[in-house]
């Protein structure tokens, strides 16, 4: 099997800029919220989710990936900005008071939470609607200067059950085509290329089955001239393709971490630039067989 060695880019963030492309750079999911998909209510409190975030700091995470809300599958009534920001901003104050320099990413499709996060302190905004879900957020971003993750979401998360079936041809060709759209409409907002990222949202608005042509393909989104950061950490359709070891049930998020390192390493491969993950340690050290396969390309 061939692989091509990954394009390398500068991001430009809101204070500094990162070489991307070198090296994976590994995002720590942090979710302050009490309905998370992943994690419940372990980190819904300040201290618990400082605590955690200067845990995977201390593993060696590169970015923080902070969110307020869930978008867990099946999810229907929307968090308020206002009970958002409440959970948010003083976590974000709180790490960067510990930690000065800490790289933090909100994770927020509104763009009056962008707002006061970055004016906090974030450097990023990771907007899972790809500018969507918000008429103001592009202007937001693009008044903020700060680093954009634009994320391919098919439909709303109260609807991706009832979503119909795609082909396998058609789930790279929709995100490829959709996402080319949103990164028109962000730089036609204002958003400077340097500052974007784009996510193909593996899970989101996805089948379990369309995951994995997805996944296969991905290779293919270099054409559109960013970076590419993939978030496969404990997904569904992972626990779907291990049920017969789990006697014909999914398996539960605890038994998703072997598979969450196997789907980020074949990302990586793909041409993956960052992999967001909730596990940071684990995910380093496969980042690094990963990249010292394709720094032997």
């Amino acid at each position: 099997m061939a692989f091509a060695r990954r394009d390398r880019f500068e991001w430009q963030l809101r204070t500094r800029s990162i070489l991307l492309g070198r090296q994976t750079l590994v995002m720590g999911v942090l979710n302050v919220t009490p309905d998370s998909f992943s994690d419940g209510n372990h980190f819904f409190t300040p201290e618990a989710a400082v605590a955690r975030a200067l845990h995977m700091l201390d593993e060696g995470t590169d970015i923080l990936d902070i969110g307020g809300e869930s978008t867990r599958p099946g999810k229907h009534a929307p968090v308020t900005a206002q009970e958002e920001q409440r959970r948010v901003v003083p976590v974000i104050e709180a790490i960067l008071k510990e930690r000065p320099g800490t790289v933090i990413s909100i994770d927020t499709y509104k763009a009056s939470t962008a707002r006061l996060a970055v004016e906090a302190g974030a450097e990023i905004v990771n907007d899972i609607s790809a500018f969507t879900w918000d008429d103001e957020m592009a202007s937001t971003c693009a008044s903020l200067h700060c680093g954009v993750v634009l994320m391919h979401t098919r439909g709303r998360a109260a609807e991706w059950r009832n979503l119909p079936r795609l082909r396998d041809d058609e789930v790279l060709s929709m995100v490829k085509r959709q996402l080319a759209e949103r990164l028109q409409t962000a730089l036609g907002e204002g958003v400077e290329r340097s500052h974007i990222t784009l996510d193909p949202g593996y899970g989101f608005g996805k089948s379990f089955e369309e995951n994995y042509p997805l996944l296969a393909h991905q290779e293919d989104l270099r054409a559109l001239g960013r970076p590419l950061l993939v978030g496969v950490s404990r997904k569904s359709f992972l626990g779907r393709t291990l049920a017969e070891l789990h006697g014909g049930a999914d398996a539960p998020l605890a038994e998703r971490g072997h598979a969450t390192l196997a789907a980020s390493v074949a990302a990586i491969l793909a041409g993956a630039h960052i992999v967001r993950v909730h596990e940071v340690r684990p995910a380093i050290e496969a980042t690094r067989i990963a990249d010292a396969i394709l720094n032997a390309v």
